[in-house]
């Protein structure tokens, strides 16, 4: 686990590449939200991270982000982001704790949080599998604009936008054409938020209109083993 010395400087450096990536793109910095990835870091990591400043953690796992929740309910101001696919049985976990699922690709999944979620509505990035990879989740591009209308009739839900994940390769050049396409497909259904990019090209993503970028090893560093 890194010390607060090597976390501090790391969102400096982190904060000043999604600030020149803004510059390029002609983009003021706060239209883009740092989504700090901390899957499998211990609770004490990301009290030192809101320590820092940071306010808003993605877990990959229901029972993950529930038990973090719970440890850091005290920390006032924290939002906590569902990055990752959920099942239905744990679709309780995230109805109760998350304020943000960025996966929703099952109306099935989406029927229980609607069911068990209680107080704001809960705002929810529809998953699209732009490159159409078979190993993906995500909804085909031609299927959004329905299932966006399935998920708006469901109570306790917002819609705020797309989220995407695009083929990983060494070559953050390679993402650009997927993040284009959900930008204009998000275009089209008046979503406002994109929801795109992580550690090895989310400078790319935020050229082409990312709103939040997930963000775990550039400031964290690399994660324990599962």
């Amino acid at each position: 686990m890194i010390d607060t010395a090597q976390l501090e400087k790391n969102l400096e450096l982190l904060e000043g590449r999604i600030a020149r990536a803004c510059a390029r793109a002609g983009r003021p910095e706060h239209d883009v939200q740092l989504i700090a990835v901390s899957k499998l870091h211990p609770p004490e990591l990301l009290r030192r991270a809101y320590d820092c400043g940071i306010r808003h953690f993605g877990e990959n796992y229901a029972q993950e982000l529930r038990d973090k929740q719970a440890a850091l309910a005290d920390l006032p101001g924290i939002r906590w982001h569902a990055i990752g696919p959920v099942q239905t049985k744990n679709a309780k976990y995230l109805a109760k704790a998350a304020h943000v699922f960025h996966a929703l690709e099952k109306l099935e999944v989406a029927e229980e949080l609607s069911k068990r979620r209680t107080g704001e509505p809960l705002d929810c990035f529809i998953e699209v599998n732009v490159a159409k990879e078979a190993s993906k989740a995500g909804i085909d591009h031609g299927e959004v604009a329905a299932f966006v209308e399935k998920v708006r009739a469901l109570p306790h839900l917002r819609v705020t936008g797309l989220m995407t994940m695009p083929p990983l390769t060494g070559n953050p050049e390679e993402s650009r054409l997927p993040f284009r396409a959900l930008h204009a497909l998000a275009r089209r259904l008046e979503l406002p938020q994109l929801s795109m990019g992580s550690t090895h090209d989310f400078e790319v993503a935020i050229e082409e209109g990312a709103t939040l970028v997930r963000v775990g090893t550039a400031l964290f560093g690399e994660r324990p083993a599962h």
